[in-house]
Order: structure tokens, then C-alpha cells, then sequence
């Protein structure tokens, strides 16, 4: 059984901490995977004291060299592809098939990342003045905290610290408690990519101690966060006393609104990829259905009979569609919100309590659930619940289930269901996220292309695609006069 350690400049490193924590597979809670001895505030300051020494060196290393490392990175990654799905699936939780898609789209992003390397132009820009111009230039920020969670723990951390590494920063990487072994063996490949020392630094540790210990550092000039609202405002409000820089990617209560023209099994079966998929545990999931009276009682016989049908247990096994809560706080959340919804008046139609028998016993195994004649002010409707739960809502026409669907604090991802071409562009024109899909799940994004939300779910630039260098740099404006001579008139 493994003790992880710390990477700090250059250097893998046992923690001095005496507090320790179990790695347990969620799908079967005997099986221990290894340990964790929670990283002192000492040992993050020295990460980042690390890092800061390494920045210079880093910086002034050409943009395609650093490019080439995170490319090397990609390659390794698809070499041990099958591994570290495999490991993926023990620690999260999730289906073998849903870690090799992660592994891919960690994959993707950093070959992505890497030829942004060849493309961190500027412009030059024509001045009002004769024999003058001006260009721009786009220069690394310092240090960058980089915070994860445990719900995508390898392709966050990728789609994080490639961008931020290419841009010329150097990074600390603070992934969540619960999934220390996949953060050990992403650094792992890039330090066998060829990352210089001190350039990319690992922390296992608490938030409260290690990470604010981090977000708190002065030479930390960024801080990248995905995780729950009530975290990230708090970070947010930290660090921008000190003048930080911060990139917030929060909570997500995403609907999905089905209209009386939509292909019926289409918009079932997306549904229920997007509400039951990675056990509901990612911020894309579709937690609302939005939908019209006229087709309801067929979309929620049909939901129910395929939430039904999803084949639950443990990620490794293939046939498996659904795996189990992350840990037993996550269990007992998504417990408590059934609990909540029950006694709020929705009508359960599936589903609604522990997941027992044919080897579930010894996981947090939730049963797909789906909860019809849900109201907009009904706790199970507005809350993230984070756990395979569906909340369905019934409205008279579109124009009611734009009102329904924007009823919501959070904006990250939505999608509608309808062949009129005139509600679909009414539909984009109108939803409140940040993405939107038409005729498709809520979940899933391309690494080539921007991700992000509005509202209460997101704080600063966009991750992915092109946009994802802009929070990593800072732009430099130049200014060049070549009339050698004294300017006359007003130097506004």
C-alpha cells in the first residue's frame, strides 16, 4: 500500500505531518489503495518558495521548448493510457469507460496546449502618429496555484496546468484529498516529460491548512479553482484583498428543456447519459428537466423505466453504466437531498434510496432517481445535489420553460430538445450558461474549445481552447517611436 509523497523543487518528498488519511475505492470500502500524510503549512510555503525560485528560469525558456514538455506529457499519457484509467475507476469511482474518455480529453487538451505554445502572438497595432506604432505582447503571470477536485482528477488538473506551464508560469498543484494517487501520477508524467525543477510542485493536503497556506503565499500571483460555491467565494474574497488574480469554475444546476416536437428517445436517453453519467458527480450533469405538459407523462414513463434499467456496481466491471458516490459524505448528502425532496411533495417515481445487493454492499451506491412534479422552489430544484438525481419540472409552453430554466443562481451548462429551428435560436439567445447544446446532453466539451459559466457558477476568464492562455498571461503593451526626435503637442 502506497504513501504518497510530495513533489517540491524537483524532489518527491515524505510529509512530516502526523496526520494521515485512508485512499479507499468507493466501490468497495475494504479495498485500501494507499495513504496520505496531509502536507504541513511548511511544506506548501516550501512548494511555493520552490516554484518562485523556478519562475525565472522557466520564463526565459522559449515558449515551443516549454510547449515540447507539455507535449512529451500528452504522449506519456496515451502510452499508459489503459493504467492510469484503470487506477482512475479505483480511486473516483467511476466507469472504466467514462475514465479512458477523461484520459482521452486530458490527452487532447495537452497536445492542444502544447501547439498554443507556437501561437502566443500579439498584434501590432497602426498609431495615430507618424513613423510610430505599437504592439502587444502576452507575458506569464509568476506563480499559479492550481486547486482541483475529485470528480475529473486528471483531466482538471491537465486542462490547468498545461495551459498555465506553456504560458510560462510555474505552478503548485493542491488536487483534492480524495484522490491523491491519480494527482501523484499526472506530476509523475510530467516530471518524466522533462519539467524542470521547482516548475510544477505538488501538495496532499487540506484546504484549510496546505491549500490556504497556498492562496495566502504573496508570490502566488494566480489562483485556478474548480469545486463548490461556498469554497470558491471564499478563495475569491481571499485573494482578491492581496490583489490575486483568480479563476473560479463552481457549482452547476443544468437543465435540460424538452418541447412537444422533440424526438422522445433521443432526449430520454441524453437525459439520462447527462443526470446518471460519472453517478450524476460532475457540474455538467442535467439535474432539471424542463418539461411541456403535453409530452410529461411519457418523458417521465420513459425516464423512469431507463433509470430503471441502468446497470449499477463497481467501474471496472464494463457492463457497468453507473458507479458509486466519491466517499460516504458524498452518500450521505445525496441521501439527505432525497430525504428533502420527499418532504418537500415531489412525487418519486424511481429510485430514492442505498443501492444494495449483487456486490453493492460493501460501496455508497445510490439508486438512480427521478422525482417528478417538482416545483421551482423546491430545495432539490435549485440546490446542487451532486448524485444521480433528477428533478422533473412541468410547464405549459416554451415560454414558461425559459422562465423555469433561467430560475436558477447558477449558469453553467443547459440544453434543449426541439426540431423549430425558431425556439432553438430563441432558446440560445435567451438561456442564462455559459454552454449550451441543442438536441444533446448537457455534459461534454471539447478540448479545443472554451468551457465555462456565468452567474453564480463562474469568476473570471474561460478554461480551454485558445481563451485559456488569457487568464495565465498578462498583456504588454508597447509603445515604439522611431522619428528620433522630441514629440510636439499634447502627450496625452
Amino acid at each position: 500500500m502506497d504513501t504518497y509523497r510530495n513533489f517540491i523543487g524537483g524532489k518527491w518528498v515524505t510529509s512530516n505531518s502526523s496526520r494521515t488519511a485512508e485512499n479507499i475505492n468507493p466501490a468497495d470500502t475494504e479495498d485500501v489503495i494507499g495513504t496520505v500524510r496531509q502536507a504541513t503549512r511548511d511544506e506548501a510555503r516550501a512548494a511555493v518558495e520552490a516554484a518562485a525560485q523556478a519562475f525565472r528560469g522557466w520564463r526565459d525558456t522559449p515558449a515551443p521548448a516549454r510547449g515540447k514538455i507539455v507535449a512529451r506529457a500528452a504522449r506519456l499519457m496515451e502510452d499508459h493510457k489503459e493504467e492510469i484509467s484503470q487506477l482512475l475507476t479505483r480511486e473516483e469511482g467511476k466507469t472504466i469507460a467514462e475514465s479512458r474518455g477523461e484520459l482521452q480529453r486530458s490527452i487532447n487538451v495537452a497536445d492542444f496546449c502544447a501547439g498554443e505554445a507556437r501561437r502566443l502572438n500579439g498584434e501590432t497595432i497602426q498609431s495615430e502618429l507618424p513613423l510610430n506604432f505599437a504592439y502587444t505582447l502576452k507575458q506569464p503571470l509568476g506563480v499559479v496555484a492550481c486547486v482541483t477536485p475529485w470528480n475529473f482528477p486528471v483531466a482538471i488538473p491537465v486542462w490547468k496546468i498545461a495551459p498555465a506551464l506553456v504560458a510560462g508560469n510555474t505552478v503548485v498543484f493542491k488536487p483534492a484529498s480524495l484522490t491523491p494517487a491519480t494527482a501523484v501520477r499526472i506530476v509523475e508524467i510530467f516530471e518524466e516529460a522533462g519539467i524542470p525543477a521547482g516548475v510544477l510542485n505538488l501538495i496532499l493536503g487540506s484546504g484549510s491548512d496546505a491549500g490556504d497556506e497556498i492562496i495566502g503565499h504573496p508570490a502566488v500571483k494566480a489562483v485556478s479553482f474548480t469545486g463548490s460555491n461556498s469554497v470558491g467565494i471564499r478563495l475569491y474574497e481571499q485573494c482578491s484583498r492581496r490583489g490575486a488574480k483568480v479563476q473560479c469554475e463552481m457549482g452547476g444546476k443544468n437543465p435540460v428543456v424538452v418541447m412537444e416536437d422533440a424526438d422522445l428517445e433521443l432526449a430520454v436517453e441524453s437525459t439520462a447519459q447527462g443526470a446518471f453519467g460519472s453517478s450524476g458527480q460532475r457540474c455538467t450533469a442535467t439535474s432539471r428537466a424542463v418539461v411541456v405538459n403535453d409530452i410529461a407523462d411519457e418523458f417521465v414513463s420513459r425516464i423512469t423505466a431507463r433509470a430503471k434499467s441502468m446497470r449499477i456496481g463497481s467501474g471496472a466491471d464494463p457492463k457497468t453504466e453507473m458507479g458509486p458516490s466519491v466517499d460516504e459524505n458524498q452518500f450521505k448528502t445525496v441521501i439527505q437531498y432525497i430525504d428533502i425532496g420527499r418532504e418537500d411533495g415531489a412525487t418519486i417515481t424511481c429510485g430514492g434510496q442505498r443501492a444494495t445487493g449483487d456486490g453493492l454492499d460493501k460501496g455508497y451506491f445510490v439508486q438512480p432517481t427521478v422525482f417528478d412534479r417538482v416545483t421551482p422552489d423546491m430545495r432539490i430544484a435549485r440546490e446542487e445535489i451532486f448524485g444521480p438525481v433528477l428533478s422533473v419540472l412541468r410547464v405549459k409552453n416554451f415560454d414558461e420553460a425559459m422562465q423555469v430554466a433561467n430560475d436558477c443562481e447558477y449558469g453553467l451548462s443547459s440544453s434543449i430538445f426541439s426540431n423549430d429551428a425558431s425556439r432553438i435560436f430563441r432558446f440560445v439567445d435567451e438561456i442564462e450558461t455559459g454552454m449550451t447544446h441543442i438536441n444533446s446532453p448537457t455534459t461534454g466539451g471539447e478540448a479545443h474549445i472554451p468551457f465555462g459559466g456565468i452567474k453564480g457558477t463562474g469568476i473570471g476568464d474561460r478554461e480551454q481552447g485558445s481563451t485559456a492562455l488569457d487568464f495565465y498571461t498578462d498583456l504588454k503593451i508597447v509603445y515604439v517611436d522611431y522619428t528620433g526626435r522630441k514629440r510636439e503637442g499634447n502627450l496625452y
